[in-house]
């Protein structure tokens, strides 16, 4: 088996914000998906969701604020899981709901150091 990473991207301004009982809704289902994962014990790390907001540190400690604001699409979050190809892992991330509200999952493999 091998590691991957699942970065997960969406336009923030285009996610609709909705009532309580929605926003329950949209937890549930990522916590149905990620729970899907771990039953078939391929989650390393479930992950976190990300403040928006951060820093980017360049070569002779030049820092800005980040990410960049001219980029629609913005991180929000991410998971490791293990599958044997990164087409498993493809298969897995095709359930992400960040794909209902237009974003998308990008799917990395670790190498290990």
């Amino acid at each position: 088996m091998k590691d991957f990473l699942f970065v997960f991207r969406a336009d923030q301004s285009a996610v609709p914000m909705g009532s309580p009982e929605q926003m329950q809704a949209v937890t549930k289902q990522w916590m149905d998906w990620i729970g899907s994962i771990a039953a078939q014990n391929k989650l390393i790390d479930r992950g976190n969701r990300l403040i928006p907001s951060g820093k980017v540190v360049r070569p002779a400690n030049v820092i800005t604020d980040g990410p960049y604001t001219e980029i629609k699409e913005s991180i929000g979050g991410y998971s490791l899981v293990k599958a044997a190809s990164i087409e498993e892992a493809v298969e897995m991330a095709k359930g992400c709901p960040v794909l209902t509200v237009g974003g998308n999952v990008e799917v990395r493999e670790i190498s290990a150091m």
